[in-house]
């Protein structure tokens, strides 16, 4: 009877702890991705406090531009796909890659395009003020490069002599 009372209370103990894991791992992976992914309309909103009627502007503007990127994206897509197909043939035709990665160029012209145009959309929809804050915030957002993690500008990293490079790494082949 001890044996199974022990073994009771240690597999009650595992249920709790593991409710507790799952509990914990669940709730904190959604508050990740909530913090992870803010809304830059949002950040928009707030740091240039638009009033309703920019809002509205802006909305409209947000959910355009979010029509053309994924247009614009999904054929971007398709074409590297149609590029990467080529990889097992054993006779592909130069001008075949040549002219798909001169329409992946194109697309991604357009893409830049899009940017500049929803950029410039926003800053038609700002009064005067609001204009000068949009354009310190996206003159930030281009030095930073859009990722706090990556590497820092030219300019900040530290000097390294000529010729100074790390160690390549071990082959573990």
């Amino acid at each position: 009877m001890k044996k199974n009372t022990v073994l009771y209370i240690l597999l009650v103990f595992l249920i709790v702890v593991n409710g507790f894991f799952v509990f914990n791992y669940v709730g904190k992976s959604n508050d990740n991705k909530a913090e992870g992914r803010k809304d830059p309309m949002s950040f928009l909103r707030k740091e240039l406090k638009f009033n309703d009627a920019q809002q509205e502007k802006l909305q409209t503007i947000n959910v355009a531009h979010h029509e053309n990127m994924m247009h614009s994206n999904n054929a971007l897509r398709d074409l590297k796909d149609a590029l990467l197909n080529n990889i097992s043939n054993a006779s592909v035709d130069e001008k075949t890659i040549d002219s798909i990665t001169s329409l992946i160029g194109k697309e991604q012209a357009n893409l830049e395009k899009e940017v500049y145009y929803h950029f410039n959309s926003i800053h038609d929809i700002c009064d005067e003020k609001q204009k000068e804050k949009f354009k310190k915030i996206i003159k930030d957002a281009l030095r930073r490069g859009g990722d706090e993690g990556g590497r820092p500008p030219r300019s900040q990293r530290p000097e390294r002599p000529e010729g100074h490079r790390p160690p390549p790494p071990p082959n573990d082949f």
